[in-house]
């Protein structure tokens, strides 16, 4: 990563660009802050019923959010439940500090999934 008052690296602005993209969607955001604030894995129709929005919405927001680890999925049988990566979205403030220009306590890396 660079240092200083040069542009983040590529591969760094890349990451933080997806993480950005993904959060550019109010569901997204209700999906994101539902899930840490039920600090609790969470069925797709709990989240549905929390949002107030269809099935097949919730699950494509889902499916976003798990491809840049903010959201983790449990399979227990044929149930799947969603819960907040802690450790990716901790990782997010560093990342607008970054873009900011400020300095940063740790790199952001987040683990794959199942890792956090």
């Amino acid at each position: 990563m660079n240092e200083g008052k040069g542009p983040l690296d590529r591969p760094t602005a890349t990451e933080y660009a997806s993480w950005f993209k993904a959060l550019a969607d109010p569901t997204r955001v209700q999906i994101v802050s539902l899930l840490a604030r039920q600090g609790r894995p969470m069925n797709v129709g709990e989240i549905v019923d929390a949002v107030h929005v269809g099935q097949s919405t919730v699950s494509a927001h889902l499916k976003v959010l798990a491809e840049v680890r903010f959201v983790l999925v449990d399979q227990h049988g044929t149930s799947r439940f969603y819960r907040i990566n802690t450790a990716c979205v901790e990782c997010f403030p560093t990342a607008a500090d970054l873009v900011m220009g400020r300095p940063a306590p740790a790199a952001p890396t987040c683990p794959p999934e199942g890792d956090a």
